[in-house]
């Protein structure tokens, strides 16, 4: 499958190539990552030179008026360059969760996701919760004043270095209930707030978080209350075909280096690659990064089809991500030996990633189990 890019996104592809071939090379994420160096300049890159945290946003907001497509390039590039910043988190979930609200409060976040100065994290995810929203516990109730929220959240990136947290509470409704659950914006700093901050195996940032009776006023409530979850399972399908796109960046970081390792090691007085059976392996390397990029530009192309056709589409793409991204990682550190493990390799850190890639928004077999599901509603002729 291909696809003719205008030139806008011919030009916004070639920017980002550039930009981080010369700035983000893998020695100098390690170093950042080694001195736990926390400076915006990345970020603050992202937002004038390159302008890509407005990717998606409207032009009368300051943005460059893009879609999905626009996302799909961005996340491949930084897949491609390992990119720890949160791109995923901020502009694809946090901006599209904005941009479906009516409160005051949204469009002061978009103009400072836009200008750099504001960085989300959803905290949507529970002990026992996974992907039933249903089971969620953590509770907004309301007060004279506003809401007091109460609960806890787990394993929520980007949380660390968010200036906002974007929060699906329940606010009415029983245990079970897919009803009755609302998006709030809340304030790091706000008093009543526990936080504990790690890493997760590819580097990225997390935290697992505790509201003790946190005081929010009116305006910190983003959805309809009680009808959140609708909005939620779109930009769910939103942010898993942009994780899609970002894993294929992966992919082929991972591909090229197993190439060239396997051009440059010799065994028997001759490259590894002029082996047959290891040409076979990298060529079915190759047909598995070709079937991600197909799968991931299909789950683009439907987000703006039909729930059941969006859904549909973007957990075929994911099921396919998962098992594409198992086989090339696994192969790429064999093919390496035991290089492949070594902390000095790029490889080694695309492995953890695409790791990672293979469960987060939901692992294979969660896919092919909702794909089944989704298979079983009916969809009309004109969809």
């Amino acid at each position: 499958m291909d696809i003719r890019f205008t030139d806008e996104q011919a030009m916004l592809q070639n920017a980002m190539v550039r930009y981080l071939k010369d700035n983000y090379d893998f020695d100098t994420r390690r170093t950042r990552l080694a001195n736990a160096i926390q400076d915006n300049l990345l970020w603050n890159d992202f937002a004038s030179t390159l302008g890509i945290l407005g990717a998606t946003f409207p032009q009368e907001m300051g943005g460059l008026g893009g879609g999905a497509v626009e996302t799909m390039i961005i996340q491949e590039a930084l897949g491609f360059s390992l990119v720890i910043e949160p791109y995923l988190e901020t502009v694809v979930m946090g901006g599209a969760l904005l941009r479906s609200s009516d409160a005051a409060l949204a469009p002061v976040l978009q103009e400072g996701i836009i200008d750099g100065s504001v960085r989300l994290a959803f905290a949507a995810g529970e002990r026992n919760v996974r992907h039933a929203f249903g089971n969620i516990a953590t509770s907004a109730v309301k007060t004279s004043s506003g809401w007091a929220l109460n609960g806890s959240k787990t394993v929520v990136v980007g949380a660390p270095g968010a200036t906002h947290w974007i929060v699906l509470a329940r606010t009415s409704g029983v245990h079970g209930d897919l009803n009755g659950l609302s998006l709030f914006i809340v304030d790091p700093t706000t008093s009543g707030i526990d936080r504990r901050d790690y890493r997760l195996i590819d580097e990225r940032p997390a935290s697992d978080l505790f509201f003790q009776n946190v005081a929010l006023p009116d305006g910190a409530l983003l959805s309809t209350e009680g009808k959140a979850l609708p909005i939620v399972d779109e930009v769910i399908d939103e942010a898993t075909a942009a994780l899609c796109s970002e894993a294929v960046g992966v992919l082929r970081r991972m591909l090229a280096d197993t190439i060239d390792y396997t051009k440059q090691r010799k065994q028997f007085g001759q490259s590894l690659s002029r082996f047959q059976v290891l040409q076979h392996r990298l060529v079915d390397m190759h047909m598995h990064v070709e079937q991600a990029a197909a799968a991931a530009l299909l789950a683009t192309l439907r987000l703006t089809a039909d729930r059941t056709i969006r859904s549909r589409a973007v957990s075929a793409a994911k099921a396919t991500v998962s098992r594409c991204a198992r086989f090339v990682g696994q192969n790429a550190v064999q093919l390496h030996g035991a290089m492949g493990l070594m902390d000095e390799v790029a490889v080694s850190h695309y492995f953890k990633r695409a790791t990672v890639i293979e469960n987060q928004f939901g692992s294979e077999d969660f896919h092919r189990a909702r794909y089944t599901e989704l298979s079983s509603h009916p969809v009309s002729a004109a969809q």
